[in-house]
């Protein structure tokens, strides 16, 4: 076990999450072994090149998918064309940004010349925007032709936030894991993953990770599992049923579930949150921000991971009355 390295010490040494390694191990890019003596996830040297490979990739914004191809092929065609078509698409937006910008300009130059009070103004502002979609149908960049759907893509690309959507989740009993060890967490992963083979309805998610305060690196979780009304005591290998109180979350998904993107999940939320003149965070003990994601089955299945994130929110005081 000598030329094998710990997944906490591997995880301290790239500064990237248990839970991260694991989405690598679950999409077939690095593996893992273990003892008979040791519970722990162990890497040898050749795991470790692959995760540094990987991870200089990421940085690059390669999506896991390329990556994949990228590490499958035995030679450097695939990882040439990836990266030639990542400077084309950069070429590409840095040239349409560019026209856009001046169209932008040229556009708040004659809004200050004009008089919103004069109907004749106003109709020169709408003609002006059809104008304007005339511009981007005909922008020629590059010495080709400009495709106005991809133009909008990458006006949209700057701004764009997950969909938001408003959930309300039914009380319910829960067990947890406690903020235990890696043993802890996979015997109870184990666990709901037995009682989860027995359940009766399929409504809705029920394991959840538990975030009580930002994701940071390092920062402790646990899971909560919602368990039927047959389950008891005796079931639950001695973990702790507690009362969930249910309510409104917001929920974003999320479609890779490394730690860059589920980060940038949680903040498109809480800049969501923040904006919006309805809804507020629901800061009342019991209501935690909390993560689903598809189980190793699924992403054999589907080829990537599904998550999503629930923000506990409730209706402001204002909108009650």
């Amino acid at each position: 076990m000598a030329d094998l390295i710990k997944i906490k010490d591997v995880s301290e040494r790239y500064d990237i999450t248990a839970r991260t390694l694991r989405y690598y191990e679950d999409m077939g890019l690095i593996s893992s072994t273990r003892s008979e003596d040791y519970a722990y996830r162990l890497y040898d040297k050749a795991a470790i090149k692959r995760l540094e490979q990987i991870l200089v990739l990421r940085k690059l914004n390669i999506s896991i998918r390329d990556i994949k191809r990228i590490i499958n092929s035995s030679s450097s065609d695939v990882v040439l064309e990836i990266l030639g078509q990542k400077v084309q698409n950069i070429d590409d937006e840095d040239a349409l940004l560019h026209e856009l910008k001046e169209i932008v300009l040229g556009f708040i130059r004659q809004i200050k010349q004009m008089d919103f009070n004069s109907d004749t103004n106003v109709k020169m502002l709408y003609e002006k925007a059809k104008e304007i979609e005339t511009q981007l149908v005909n922008i020629d960049y590059i010495g080709k032709p400009a495709n106005v759907n991809r133009f909008l893509e990458v006006t949209e690309n700057l701004e764009k936030r997950s969909d938001i959507r408003i959930v309300d989740l039914p009380a319910c009993r829960m067990i947890t894991s406690g903020s235990g060890d890696t043993v802890t967490m996979e015997r109870f992963a184990k666990l709901w993953l037995k009682l989860d083979e027995q359940r009766k309805d399929r409504f809705f998610q029920r394991d959840f990770m538990v975030h009580v305060d930002p994701p940071e690196e390092g920062h402790p979780a646990v899971w909560w599992y919602a368990i039927e009304d047959w389950v008891s005591k005796k079931d639950i290998d001695g973990f702790e049923i507690f009362q969930f109180e249910g309510g409104l979350f917001a929920t974003a998904m999320t479609y890779d579930w490394d730690d860059s993107i589920t980060v940038r999940a949680y903040n498109n939320l809480m800049d969501w949150l923040a904006e919006h003149d309805r809804f507020m965070y629901d800061d009342r003990p019991g209501h935690h921000v909390m993560f689903n994601a598809l189980g190793s089955d699924d992403v054999t299945r589907l080829g990537f991971i599904q998550g999503e994130y629930y923000f506990p929110i409730r209706i402001k005081e204002e909108h009650t009355e």
